[in-house]
Formats: C-alpha cells, sequence, structure tokens
C-alpha cells in the first residue's frame, strides 16, 4: 500500500476511535431530555435515566420538584376541595384525599409558567383516580393544550389487576379513551388496578388481565388512533410478568409505539434479580422507571444484564479513542 494512502488510513482509524468513545458518551451517558411535538426521547433512548417525582400533590412538593433536576412530574388527581373548603373541583391527591391545597388548574398553569421560562422543561403525567374527575378536567386540558409543547401523559387505570384487588374500581375505558382521542398528540398511560405492599411476595399479571388490556384498546379502535401507548405496571407484580408483558407489548406495537413504565411505592416489596432481568429483555429503549431511590440503586442498570459491565467505561473508551488518535499520527510518522 501506498504510504500516502497508509497514512490515511491510520488517521481516519485514530478519528473513528475518537468519534466512537465520543458518540457512546453522548447517547448513553450524557443525558438530557429532547422535547418535541410532546413527545419526548433520550439520546440513545435510555428511558430509564428519565428521572421522575412521583405523587406530587401539595404546592410544596410542585416547588420542591420544579426546582429539582427531576425531569416527569407525576400526579394524582381526584374531586375534592381546596383547604377542604368551596365548592368540589379537579384538585391534587391520592384516594381517600378529599382535599388539597392546589387545584389541577392552578397546578397545570404553574409547570406551563415554569416551562416557557427556562430551558430544561419538565413533562407531566396525569394520573386520573375516577371517570368522573377526568371528565371533569376535559375542558380545562384543551384550553390550555395548544400551549403546553412538552410531554403530557393521561393516565388511568381501566383493567382490574393482580393480587384480587377489590377495593379499587377501575376508569371506565371506554369513556377514558373518548375523552384521550381529544389531545392527538398525547401519550396514553393504561394501566391495572393493583394490590401491593411490603408483605406481599407473589403475584404476576395473568393472561386474562393481559387480554382484557389488549381487547379493550382494539374495541376502542385504539390502534387506529397511532397514539403511543405506555403500560405502567407495578415493579414487584411486573418482575413475575416477563411472558406476559412481551405478549402485551407485541399485540400492540404493530399500531402504536408502546412502552413499560415501571412503578413502585416506598414500601414495595421487589425482587431486584427478577426486575432487573425483565429491564434487560425488553431493553433500556422500552422501559420507564419510576421506582423510589434504593430500587434503582440496586438494579444497578449502567451495567449489562451479566452483572459485568455491557460496555467499558466511557473513561476508558475516551482514552482507547485518544490512544488510537495519537497511534495514527505517530504511525503517520513511521511510515512516511
Amino acid at each position: 500500500m501506498d504510504y500516502k494512502w497508509n497514512s490515511i488510513f491510520v488517521v481516519a482509524l485514530g478519528l473513528i476511535g475518537a468519534s466512537l468513545a465520543t458518540s457512546y458518551n453522548n447517547s448513553l451517558y450524557a443525558y438530557e431530555v429532547i422535547y418535541s411535538d410532546k413527545s419526548m426521547k433520550t439520546p440513545g433512548h435510555n428511558l430509564t435515566s428519565i428521572k421522575w417525582a412521583h405523587a406530587v400533590n401539595s404546592q410544596k412538593e410542585l416547588d420542591d420538584a420544579l426546582q429539582s433536576d427531576i425531569d416527569m412530574i407525576e400526579a394524582d388527581i381526584v374531586v375534592g376541595k381546596i383547604n377542604s373548603s368551596g365548592p368540589d373541583l379537579p384538585v391534587m391527591g391520592h384516594p381517600p384525599a378529599q382535599t388539597s391545597d392546589i387545584s389541577l388548574e392552578s397546578f397545570l398553569h404553574q409547570i406551563l409558567h415554569f416551562n416557557n421560562n427556562t430551558n430544561r422543561k419538565k413533562g407531566v403525567k396525569l394520573d386520573f383516580k375516577s371517570i368522573e374527575v377526568f371528565e371533569g378536567s376535559l375542558a380545562m386540558l384543551q384550553d390550555l393544550w395548544s400551549s403546553m409543547t412538552y410531554p403530557i401523559w393521561l393516565n388511568a387505570d381501566i383493567i382490574k389487576g393482580p393480587v384480587n384487588n377489590t377495593e379499587t374500581v377501575p376508569v371506565d375505558p371506554t369513556r377514558f379513551f373518548v375523552g384521550c382521542k381529544n389531545f392527538p398528540d398525547a401519550v396514553l398511560s393504561i394501566g391495572w388496578t393493583t394490590r401491593w405492599g411490603s408483605e406481599f411476595k407473589e403475584g404476576f399479571y395473568t393472561d386474562t388481565q393481559i387480554e382484557e388490556m389488549v381487547d379493550s384498546i382494539k374495541k376502542n379502535n385504539i390502534t387506529d388512533s397511532q397514539l403511543p401507548i405506555t403500560f405502567p405496571v407495578r415493579a414487584g407484580i411486573a418482575a413475575s410478568s416477563d411472558i406476559q408483558l412481551h405478549w402485551l407489548l407485541r399485540a400492540v406495537n404493530d399500531t402504536n409505539k408502546s412502552t413499560l413504565t415501571i412503578w413502585s411505592s416506598a414500601n414495595d416489596y421487589v425482587d431486584i434479580k427478577k426486575l432487573r432481568k425483565l429491564i434487560f429483555d425488553f431493553g433500556l429503549d422500552r422501559v420507564y422507571l419510576d421506582v423510589p431511590e434504593e430500587v434503582s440503586s440496586q438494579l444497578n442498570l449502567q451495567k449489562g444484564p451479566g452483572n459485568s459491565a455491557a460496555l467499558p467505561s466511557i473513561f476508558n473508551i475516551a482514552y482507547i479513542g485518544l490512544c488510537t488518535l495519537v497511534a495514527s499520527f505517530a504511525l503517520q510518522k513511521v511510515f512516511l
């Protein structure tokens, strides 16, 4: 080979090595949420790296979330009163709460104001606890929708779920889907009622519960809407439901881009080993992770599924790329 072309080759090799190091660094670890038309992506599509604030149901919790580095604000909405007085209206709270110090209207306006005045916008997941509060919020959402140019997830538990949950009444799926169709660029977050906690060790999403969800989606023509769907699943239960959840996403993914949102309450029992395997089975680009810090830290997702680093560390890759680049110039001098 001509020495001139040889030198070009080794220089190119060095540049490729450095480029790969930079690309890997930017795609998987240099995290920044990108917003476009209410959709949410991450470089490298590592959805597990998105940071959540869970159950933001008071003014203080909202203030804290807005001033933090979180990316998504999850909150619950019930029919209730502001500070136990006045008319019933949509307020932030989780059943059995029937009062709050912040209404849904105030909640949405404060986030809108914040996002209009910052470079790091925050998305919102609205968890409607009844069909009445959802339908009572539709006019408000429609008034603000065109101004909310950031991710808005509309969430409801529409199917009776695992571990014999008989206390929580699911949100009527047909009426919920009718309302959601007013918002063609929303993310549908649709799940199951659940019963779980520290005392539970066994439970899974059954084939019947998965089939009921798929049937509801098809019956209400959501497959024709092309709305993205995320299925919120409780961590301790999802960990034992790998097969069922794979079937679920396969059933709708041809028509609606689908993901899982794994969530957990503070004291839930979670089989970390099983949950970790589930996440890697689906891939970091298909799973959002809204769990307490003690759970996420144990999952150790920066390492691959076999408990060893999936790829060398950023430092090592950058170092290799740099060394390759230096070596290429050295070789160039030798050959020339």
